[in-house]
């Protein structure tokens, strides 16, 4: 008779971590709850709440791409992201404005934006 095996779960993502873009994201998907998180140089960095100081011009700033993108053919407006740079960059901006055309971005087969031509 064998034995159930357990999975165990990876450990939380914490500020400070110092991880590869693949085990950041491990983490980062074992976390359902958890809204932003990013990866700079290896760091983990997870940002304390939003507050109305920053929410405000957020909101203005998407309001002025949304319609720049409306307006303007071959680009895109993307909110809150994650981007893959390299493999110890995953940053999670608060908004993205891409060229569609320029092949400088794209997205990936599981739906990241990435942008390190070394990669491609």
């Amino acid at each position: 008779m064998s034995l159930p095996t357990r999975s165990v779960a990876p450990p939380r993502l914490e500020n400070g971590d110092h991880l590869t873009r693949v085990e950041f994201e491990r983490r980062y998907d074992a976390m359902p709850g958890l809204k932003q998180a990013e990866l700079i140089e290896g760091v983990v960095y997870r940002p304390s709440p939003v507050r109305v100081r920053h929410a405000r011009p957020h909101g203005i700033i998407a309001t002025w791409l949304g319609t720049y993108e409306a307006l303007t053919p071959g680009v895109q407006m993307l909110i809150e992201p994650s981007v893959r740079l390299d493999l110890n960059n995953e940053p999670q901006p608060d908004l993205v404005l891409r060229l569609l055309d320029e092949g400088s971005s794209w997205i990936s087969a599981d739906n990241y934006l990435e942008g390190d031509r070394s990669r491609r």
